[in-house]
């Protein structure tokens, strides 16, 4: 088991397994942006790369109110049913 530090508030870290890669992305990958300065540009060149290299992959993105609290659970709950992968922007 691999010890992944959390950037929310947590005081005492908590063991979690990372999930399986697997050996090809397949299905709908989900872009989100915190809403921190500059985060759009980068999900635009990934998204852009995506479409490029990957056209098979379908991309969605979200996009969180705030980036000072967690993401809201309807959004979480969204992405988690909606797709298959996420990657998170974080940029300033």
């Amino acid at each position: 088991m691999t010890l992944i530090l959390d950037p929310t508030d947590e005081r005492v870290p908590v063991r979690r397994s990372l999930t399986p890669r697997p050996e090809h992305l397949r299905g709908i990958v989900g872009l989100l942006d915190i809403s921190k300065p500059r985060g759009s540009v980068f999900l635009d060149r990934l998204e852009a790369l995506f479409r490029e290299r990957l056209p098979e992959v379908e991309v969605r993105r979200y996009r969180k109110p705030t980036f000072t609290k967690p993401a809201p659970e309807d959004l979480r709950r969204k992405i988690l049913e909606e797709c298959g992968f996420v990657i998170e922007a974080l940029a300033d």
